[in-house]
């Protein structure tokens, strides 16, 4: 594992125990899944490329657009699904046939494969990558080599 993969996960891990606050980006005040996202990437890589636009719940649902996947695209490195390692940011459908509108942070791989996400009603845990969960996944990307100056 990577220096910023450890120092990643280690930032994610810091962020257990806040509450799920939808919009925010906040360590210990409130965060949702993106919101983590960006908190991680503040932490770890500095200031945040793009600030995203108001988003509703739905995460664009009623239109169909793949928003939350294209703003990955646009910041993270997209990699293949089956090349799972920590610290990676998986990008979830949570339906079939709806919009890919989750995201979390792998912390470890293999047989006690878990990942770090904010989640309605429960703020930022660490869960177990269970089959339910494993098989929602739809991207999966890294974090861009922090920039070294």
């Amino acid at each position: 594992m990577t220096l910023q993969n450890a120092r990643i996960i280690a930032e994610a891990t810091l962020w257990i125990g806040t509450p799920y606050v939808h919009q925010m980006a906040v360590k210990n005040a409130g965060c949702d899944c993106l919101g983590l996202v960006r908190g991680v990437w503040r932490a770890v890589i500095g200031a945040e490329p793009e600030r995203p636009p108001a988003y509703s719940r739905d995460w664009s649902e009623p239109q169909g657009e793949e928003r939350l996947w294209d703003a990955a695209a646009r910041h993270l490195v997209r990699k293949p699904l089956g090349e799972a390692a920590p610290a990676d940011v998986i990008l979830f459908r949570m339906k079939d046939g709806s919009v890919a509108k989750h995201l979390g942070i792998q912390s470890a791989t293999g047989k006690s494969a878990r990942f770090i996400h904010a989640y309605s009603g429960h703020g930022v845990v660490e869960s177990p990558l269970s089959a339910p969960w494993a098989r929602r996944i739809v991207a999966r990307f890294e974090f861009p080599t922090e920039e070294v100056i």
